[in-house]
C-alpha cells in the first residue's frame, strides 16, 4: 500500500494551502449530511410551523447556503470557490431532522468542505431556532455522502474500505 501524505502539510510539517493551479477544471459536486435529534414535541412544532422564532427550516436552509459560500472564510486553508449551485434539503424523521446539502462548481478543487459546512451550519441553525424549547437536541452523523469530479472521480460513502 502506498503511503499517503496530508495535502495541507508540507515536507517540513508546516500548514500550507494546496496549489491547485495545475489541476484540470472539471465539474465537481459534493453531498454531505447530518441529523439533529430532538424531542417529539420539538419536531411537531417544526412540522406545524409554530416555532417561536418562525419558519426554522427556511432559516436553516438560508444559513446552510450562506455557509457554503463562506467556507473559505471559516476554514483557513480552503480555497475561495465560485459555486454554481447549493441546495439544503430536510427530511423529518421520527426523532429529528435529516439535513442534506449539495454543492457544485466548475473548478480545480472539490467542494466537499462547502457541503460539510452547509450541512453543519444548517443543523446548528435548527438548534439555535429551537433551543428555547429543547436544549437537549443532538447533532449527529455529519459526514460526506458523495463527491464527484476531479482526478479521483466519483466516491460514495460506504462503497470504500
Amino acid at each position: 500500500m502506498s503511503e499517503k501524505r496530508l495535502s495541507h502539510v508540507d515536507e517540513h510539517g508546516a500548514a500550507r494551502m494546496v496549489d491547485v493551479g495545475g489541476k484540470a477544471v472539471t465539474h465537481r459536486r459534493a453531498v454531505a449530511g447530518a441529523v439533529i435529534h430532538m424531542r417529539p414535541e420539538t419536531l411537531a412544532m417544526i412540522y406545524e410551523g409554530c416555532a417561536p422564532k418562525g419558519d426554522v427550516l427556511a432559516v436553516a436552509r438560508v444559513a446552510g447556503i450562506t455557509a457554503a459560500k463562506k467556507t473559505s472564510d471559516l476554514i483557513p486553508l480552503c480555497h475561495s470557490l465560485a459555486l454554481t449551485h447549493v441546495s439544503v434539503d430536510f427530511e423529518l424523521l421520527g426523532d429529528g431532522v435529516r439535513i442534506q446539502a449539495a454543492v457544485e462548481t466548475d473548478g480545480a478543487t472539490g467542494v466537499e468542505m462547502e457541503a460539510l459546512t452547509a450541512a453543519s451550519i444548517a443543523a446548528l441553525t435548527l438548534y439555535d431556532m429551537c433551543k428555547a424549547v429543547d436544549r437537549g437536541m443532538i447533532v449527529d452523523g455529519l459526514g460526506l455522502l458523495l463527491k464527484e469530479g476531479g482526478k479521483s472521480g466519483r466516491w460514495v460513502s460506504g462503497e470504500d474500505s
